[in-house]
Formats: C-alpha cells, sequence, structure tokens
C-alpha cells in the first residue's frame, strides 16, 4: 500500500469523480453525535444483555473457545453490540487497553464504531454501535424476499473502500480476517465495517480463521498480516458480491483468465448491469488478488476506481435494500405505546399503573368479569402460546402450531370487559396483546 495521505492531499479529488461521494477526511462528518469512548462496567453490560442471555447472541466466532458477540440495551435505551472475548484471548490486560483506546479513537460514518469496553478481572468485553439489519453474507448469500441489488453491491464495495482509507489514514490500516461477516447495515440500510476487525490480538498470532482457500498468499508463508493482505481480501469479497457466492480466489482467477469472467456473475442480475460495468469490477478484483503483494493496488485507489461506477446515487439504501426505514431493529418496533412497552417487558408494576392513571379500578366496588392477575395471567399464556407455535411452524410441525395458534386466537376473542350498570370499560387482553405486537 502507498504511502499515508496528509490531510491535505485529502482535500484534492479528481474532477471525473462525482463529488456527491465522500473522501476519507470526510468520514467523520456526522458523527459528532456519538458518545464519546469510555469504560463500561461489567455489571452495566451484564444488565444491557440480560445476563449474557442466549437470546442475545448475535455473533459466534470460533470453535474451541468462541468470542461471542451481543445485543444489549443500555438505560438510557441505546442499543449496543458487546463482543465478549474467551478468558485466553487477551491475557495481556496493557495491550487489551491500548488497542481498545486506539480503536476507539476512530469515528467514521462508514464505520461500526467502537464506543467501549470492559476490563474487570479476566473479563474482556468491546462495546460497538449496533447495527440492527445484519451482516452482507445475510443479505448476499441468504436472502428471503429479493437478491442484493447491482447498484448496492457496488456501493458496499465504495463505502467498505472508503472505511479502508478512512482507517489507513488514521494508522490503522492492518483489519483482521475481513469477510461479508464484517460488514454490516446500519438503521438507514448503509453498509458499515465492523471495528472489531481492527483489534490485534497477539495471543495465538492468528489473524484469519477463513478456509485457507481465501487466506493471502503470504500470510500462509509468513503468519503476518501487511497492508496488502487487507487489498487481499477485499479483492474475495468483490467475488462475493459479483458472483453471490463464496468462491475460491483460484477458481475465480482461473475462470478470468481463460476470458470467462460472465461466469462468476450472479445470475439473478442478468440485464441489470452493463458488461463495462461488470468488466470493471472484475478487473479490479484480479488486481486485488495478485499473488505478489506490491502488485495489489492500495485502498485508495480502491476508492478512486469504484466511485465512478456508482449507480442510484440518488436513491436511499435502505430502499435499494428493501428494508424498513426508522425502525431500530427489523424484528422490534418503535410504534409502541407506553402501555405496550410495559406489555412487551411483561412489567405488571408498569400496567398496573398505567390503568390507574386511566381511570381502571380492580375489584373496587363492582364485580369485574375478570380481575387483573387473571387477565395478566392471559397475557402470559397467550405469549407462551404463540411462541410454542412459532417454533412448531419453523419446524414444520404444522398440526402443533395449528393447535397453539388456535389458543391464541381463542385468548384475543376476549372482547372489551365492562363494569356492570357502568360506562367505564376495563382494558381487556385483546387490546393488550394487540399493543404488544402492533
Amino acid at each position: 500500500m502507498g504511502p499515508r495521505c496528509s490531510k491535505l492531499s485529502l482535500c484534492w479529488w479528481p474532477s471525473h469523480l462525482k463529488p456527491t461521494h465522500h473522501e476519507a477526511s470526510d468520514l467523520e462528518n456526522g458523527t459528532d453525535d456519538l458518545p464519546s469512548f469510555t469504560e463500561f462496567s461489567f455489571d452495566q453490560l451484564r444488565a444491557a444483555t440480560s445476563g449474557f442471555s442466549t437470546d442475545s447472541i448475535v455473533s459466534e466466532h470460533g470453535v474451541k473457545a468462541p468470542n461471542v458477540v451481543y445485543k444489549g440495551r443500555l438505560e438510557d435505551d441505546r442499543w449496543i453490540a458487546v463482543k465478549r472475548f474467551n478468558r485466553s484471548a487477551w491475557p495481556d490486560t496493557r495491550q487489551f487497553l491500548e488497542e481498545a483506546k486506539a480503536v476507539g479513537q476512530l469515528r467514521s460514518e462508514r464505520l461500526a464504531n467502537l464506543i467501549g469496553f470492559c476490563c474487570e478481572g479476566d473479563e474482556r468485553l468491546l462495546v460497538a454501535e449496533f447495527m440492527p439489519f445484519e451482516t452482507l453474507s445475510k443479505h448476499l448469500f441468504h436472502w428471503d424476499s429479493q437478491p442484493m441489488k447491482w447498484s448496492m453491491r457496488v456501493r458496499v464495495a465504495l463505502y467498505l473502500a472508503q472505511a479502508l482509507e478512512y482507517c489507513s489514514t488514521k494508522g490503522r490500516a492492518l483489519y483482521h480476517d475481513l469477510n461479508a461477516y464484517r460488514i454490516l447495515f446500519d438503521q438507514d440500510g448503509n453498509p458499515r465495517l465492523s471495528c472489531f476487525g481492527l483489534m490485534k490480538n497477539s495471543r495465538d498470532g492468528k489473524s484469519y480463521s477463513t478456509n485457507l482457500a481465501f487466506t493471502p498468499p503470504e500470510y500462509l508463508r509468513t503468519g503476518r498480516v501487511i497492508p496488502e493482505s487487507v487489498v487481499y481480501s477485499f479483492g474475495t469479497l468483490l467475488l462475493d458480491l459479483l458472483s453471490g457466492k463464496h468462491i475460491p480466489p483460484s477458481h475465480a482467477l482461473d475462470l478470468i483468465r481463460g476470458k470467462n469472467f460472465l461466469m462468476l456473475m450472479d445470475s439473478c442480475l442478468d440485464g441489470h448491469f452493463s458488461n463495462d460495468d461488470g468488466t470493471d469490477l472484475v478487473r479490479l478484483a484480479s488486481r486485488c488478488l495478485q499473488y505478489e503483494a506490491r502488485e495489489r493496488p492500495n485502498v485508495k485507489s480502491l476508492v478512486s476506481s469504484l466511485a465512478p461506477l456508482q449507480k442510484e446515487t440518488d436513491v436511499p439504501s435502505y430502499v435499494l435494500m428493501g428494508i424498513p426505514h426508522g425502525a431500530a431493529s427489523p424484528k422490534e418496533t418503535t410504534s409502541l405505546t407506553p402501555l405496550g412497552d410495559a406489555c412487551s417487558r411483561l412489567d405488571l408494576t408498569a400496567i398496573h399503573e398505567i390503568l390507574e392513571k386511566i381511570g381502571y379500578k380492580d375489584d373496587e366496588g363492582v364485580a369485574n368479569e375478570l380481575s387483573f392477575q387473571v387477565w395478566t395471567d392471559q397475557i402470559q399464556e397467550t405469549l407462551n402460546a404463540k411462541k410454542q407455535g412459532d417454533a412448531a411452524f419453523k419446524g414444520k410441525d404444522f398440526v402443533t402450531a395449528v393447535e397453539c395458534y388456535t389458543q391464541v386466537w381463542n385468548i384475543k376473542s376476549v372482547t372489551f370487559l365492562k363494569q356492570e350498570n357502568s360506562t367505564q370499560s376495563v382494558f381487556p387482553c385483546s387490546l393488550i396483546i394487540s399493543a404488544v405486537h402492533r
């Protein structure tokens, strides 16, 4: 990779490139609202992740001693990603602190930024911004409703190159095990590079956990990562984006040399991109995958090569991705009322306080058809039945699924309970359930 660019040199941009694309020095814009890098207590992170519950796990890395990433929620309702390392990963406390603080100084709209850490006893944890719309691997290889569009694929490539360039200008040119699982999508559908791969762990000297067929040649020879190794891994990601599959570089290069590069292209993209654009991206991938590290382009060159290939630049990423905009998570909603939020947390005290404020009276001189305790029990029963039905449906046990969903429907069919000889209504289970699942 070439010499690090000065801040002054970054102000110059070739005139043929569109001004809408960000320079590396501009990628800190819009990050002022991010919290400063801070230290968290272990108790804080344990509470945020519900005691490091298995339900909070979003990824596991490693086989014998996995480093687990949890989804968490702080007391101020901010969502976070918490990476908890296995106990042998960072025996040198000072090295962990130095690495965490160095990566924590980075702030870019192209990164899932590191916002904190925890180092208590044998515990080593990192805290980053939470990215709600999963990984590139999910959207590229395991999509449900639609394949990723060509314009989104070249946008992912550009944003990733910009992230790597930004890190390089900040003295963090090395990235460990760059792959499709390291690219995450934020609430706007924009791709971001996980900051976790910027952490250097010297315990075992291993920087790649992927199949050897995808590992840079020089790493296989020396066991060391160099900036050009990152570019090689970037080339494998370009192959992923082109093909929609995880193709070994050696196989892809054989096709390219035989001028059969169209065999690489994802069949789902047929007719949705020009041959020239496809050829340009294939050529860039082959340059990144050169056996000799010195023959690969640097990250600044990657950005300048990818910028002219951008399509539909005025279309937001969430539109191209076909994902909802403004939601905290694909599996969550921000439209819950206070009552619905209390129900979703099964906080009976909060539910009762809300109902008292709006005039609900439990067993106060009138004969209600259901007491407070009875219908809250019904809520729990309904949630349990729904959970069992969902599990049965996923397991293709349709008989059990129908039985469970029928039970849910029967409970939700309870209509408004009214106090005898009174116009004041008691909130029924069906209303609460609707609030929870709205």
